[in-house]
Order: structure tokens, then sequence, then C-alpha cells
């Protein structure tokens, strides 16, 4: 059973959820992402300020996709928004790994550990909602770029 009518408090707590992780993150690394413009970069490497733009699509999609698995009514929807919050936990402390701690590999290590919570997430949401779980292909797709990206940046510094 989906929602008929949009249930806004939900919806907007899903989002600020999301979009407020990522937020905060980006507050408590703000000091330290003048490194990225100091490292050797892989090939594909884009400029720094498409990330946040990036980002910020990517939660806001997250707080959607989140959003109506909250209202699918589905069998799985505890254990998808379980997986969901623990991968969101793991997604905001991969910039604290990377850009504070400068921990590059151990940062792509828990980039593959994302990844692997991400695809956990997508099958669970899938089992909830076909629309949740392709809301969340182009995070799985900017994560791999990002495993590359910090997988480069590993082996180049």
């Amino acid at each position: 059973m989906y929602c008929v009518t949009i249930r806004w408090k939900p919806l907007i707590a899903s989002i600020v959820l999301s979009m407020g992780t990522g937020a905060l993150s980006g507050l408590l690394i703000r000091s330290n992402t003048g490194i990225y413009e100091q490292l050797t970069l892989p090939p594909l490497s884009p400029p720094s300020f498409l990330f946040p733009i990036a980002w910020g699509i990517l939660y806001f999609l997250m707080g959607i996709s989140a959003y109506l698995v909250y209202c699918s009514g589905s069998q799985w929807k505890k254990q998808a928004l379980t997986v969901y919050l623990v991968q969101l936990l793991v997604n905001f402390c991969w910039s604290l790994i990377f850009f504070n701690l400068q921990a590059f590999f151990v940062a792509f290590l828990w980039l593959v550990l994302l990844w692997v919570l991400i695809l956990v997430m997508l099958r669970l949401f899938y089992r909830c909602r076909k629309a949740a779980a392709y809301l969340q292909i182009p995070y799985l797709l900017w994560v791999t770029f990002a495993a590359y990206l910090s997988c480069g940046v590993w082996l180049l510094n």
C-alpha cells in the first residue's frame, strides 16, 4: 500500500534528516576541504565545487526515497529503514575519515563498506517500493565513482 496523499511531516522529516546529515558533515570538514586541491588526483577527478552540488541532489533523493519506504506498509520497511540509517551514518563518517583524518586507505575501505550497504539498502527498498530503489541508483553510481577517486587518492598520495 502506498501513500495516496502526501504526508508532509514525514516527508519533510526524511528530507531534513538526509540533507542535515550531509550539511553537518560538510560543516565538520569545512576547514580541511582545501586538501583536495593539494592532492595528486586520479584522471576524471571533478573540480571541488561540484561535490556539494552532487551530494545535495543525492541527499535530497535519499530523503524522498526513505519517505516512500516509510509509507510503503511493506513487511521489509523496518529492516530497509534500519539499513538506510546505518548507511547514512557510514556516509557521514567517510568525510571525516578522508578530510579530517586524511586516512586515505581507510577512507577507501570505508567507501567499499558504504557501497555494500547501499546495495543491501537498494534491494530492501526495491522490496518495499520500486520507485524508492530507483531513486537510489544515482547514489550507488556516485559512490562507485567516489570509490574510484578515493582509491586513486590513496594510491597517488
